[in-house]
Formats: structure tokens, sequence, C-alpha cells
């Protein structure tokens, strides 16, 4: 049961515009760990089921920002059109420019990483280029966090000290994005 949870909360995550919130980072680092200290969880399997969550869930969330992009521009709210066409066209030039970057990136930054893949789909980004980084993204995002809990899971500093550790990883991965909305709302005052 455990692997179908991991499976579910990562592919949601990634999966679902509408579900930012959830902890992927901290989960990969305490799914590590938690292996570590098992005699019956599989880190190869842990790894595979969390891989396919994580690049299934962003290449839906392509999907859906590809098939509702062009819809987002007929909507309005209060008699304003929510998302114009030349905010279309700017994004899908950033995806060109930027997308590689972007897709990998953000596997890092909570919010963001929901976000990207479906931004990348209303943006036009090719589905092809979106894939190849999507896979690289994937990769380096649930090997590194899941491995480095898997690896120090068994240190009794990491052991005794799990709650902060998690609560730590979870700040440092707000910390971009508290840092640009902080400098978005000053630069507005100066």
């Amino acid at each position: 049961w455990i692997y179908v949870i991991l499976f579910l909360i990562v592919f949601v995550e990634t999966g679902l515009v509408v579900m930012p919130f959830l902890p992927g980072d901290s989960l990969l680092f305490a799914t590590g760990m938690l292996i570590a200290q098992s005699d019956e969880l599989s880190i190869t399997l842990a790894i595979i089921i969390l891989l396919v969550a994580a690049i299934g869930g962003d290449s839906l969330n392509y999907l859906i920002g590809n098939k509702v992009g062009m819809r987002l521009t007929r909507v309005k709210l209060f008699g304003k059109q929510i998302i114009k066409e030349e905010h279309l066209d700017k994004t899908h030039s950033f995806y060109e420019k930027y997308g590689e970057r972007t897709i990998v990136i953000s596997r890092f930054i909570p919010i963001v990483r929901t976000l990207a893949p479906f931004v990348a789909g209303v943006g036009k980004m090719k589905y092809s280029v979106f894939m190849t980084y999507n896979v690289i993204g994937g990769l380096i995002w649930v090997l590194s966090l899941t491995l480095a809990g898997y690896f120090l899971g068994n240190i009794p500093f990491v052991k005794e000290h799990f709650s902060k550790i998690v609560l730590l990883i979870i700040v440092v991965s707000v910390l971009p994005i508290v840092y640009e909305f902080l400098k978005v709302k000053l630069s507005k005052k100066a």
C-alpha cells in the first residue's frame, strides 16, 4: 500500500494544477529515510514508482494546459479577460527560450513544480522537447532527494532530528518563491 500512496501523492501533486500544496520534496526525502530503516521496502521499486508518478504527472499537467490554454482566453472574471492571447504569445516565447531549464529547475521549487508543466502546455512548448526535459528533471529530482534520504537515513543525528530536517527542506524549497515575491513587491514600491 505504501507504494500506491507514494505514487498517488506525487502523481496528483505534479499532475493536477490545483494541487500544488502537496509535500513533494520532503516526501521523497522522507521516503528514502524510511526505506533505509526498513527491511520490507525496496529503494529500487520506490524510485521506479516515484519516477513514473513524477514524469506521468507532469505529462498529464502539460496535456491539460495544452488542451485548456486557448479556452482560458475566453474566460472572464468581473467582465475582464483573465488571460489574453498576447499573454499566451509571451508564454510561448518564454518557453521557446527558457523552457528546457524551467522544466528541470522547477522540479525543486514547490508550487512552481506544479505550474511549470501546465504553463508549458498553455505556451505550446513542443511536446518532444517538454518530454525530454521532463524525464531529465524527474530523474534528477527523484534520485537526488530519495537517495539523499536513503543514504542519510541511518545516520544517528539525522534519525534524531528527522522532523526538523524535513521542515528545513520545506523552508529551503519555499525560499526562492518568497524571495521573488518580496523582490516584486519591493520593486513596485520603489
